[in-house]
């Protein structure tokens, strides 16, 4: 399951949605601002579970990923508080995604929306989303052949890397006004 970045779905309401979280200074969206309490929001259980896939060993290897400038997070932040997000990782121009999370209704979205344009303005064409799910499909997520993957995947991920610099200590918001 990937999701080409020019075939993002924005359904009017959320476009609203984008535009509104653009303008409004309660919010921001940030890049690797806290990539702990990313990992760490995606590893609660959520409703039913009990449990989750990302067990304290696994949420150390991908903190030490970030510290090497491998994993990144994508946050939206609102007043002052986490309230979404998402982290994968980055290998030359290829995003791996790997958990999202809301506290809020759709501050995950707007998250993913955030790495859209991340990835758009780094000329990244393909996230990896790797779970076939009716949420990433209904944002505009489908299933490919794996060789059509693999082919995509030689060529990004010998590309140079993506400048996630040019992301890190400011507030993103801006970049949702023309969605």
């Amino acid at each position: 399951m990937v999701l080409f970045t020019d075939e993002f779905k924005i359904s009017r309401s959320f476009s609203k949605t984008l535009r509104k979280t653009a303008y409004d200074s309660s919010i921001e969206l940030r890049v690797d601002s806290d990539f702990d309490a990313v990992i760490q929001a995606c590893a609660e259980p959520r409703g039913e579970d009990t449990g989750t896939w990302i067990t304290d060993s696994v949420a150390d290897a991908y903190m030490e990923l970030h510290r090497r400038g491998l994993a990144h997070s994508v946050e939206a932040w609102v007043g002052g508080r986490l309230a979404g997000g998402l982290y994968g990782v980055a290998l030359g121009r290829m995003f791996y995604g790997e958990s999202m999370f809301s506290r809020i209704s759709d501050a995950s979205k707007i998250a993913l929306a955030l790495l859209v344009r991340v990835m758009r303005n780094e000329r990244v064409r393909v996230i990896d989303c790797q779970q076939n799910t009716r949420h990433l499909a209904s944002l505009g997520a489908r299933e490919i052949s794996r060789q059509e993957f693999v082919t995509h995947l030689n060529a990004s991920v010998r590309a140079a890397p993506i400048n996630w610099g040019a992301y890190a200590k400011r507030s993103l918001g801006a970049l949702l006004i023309d969605f």
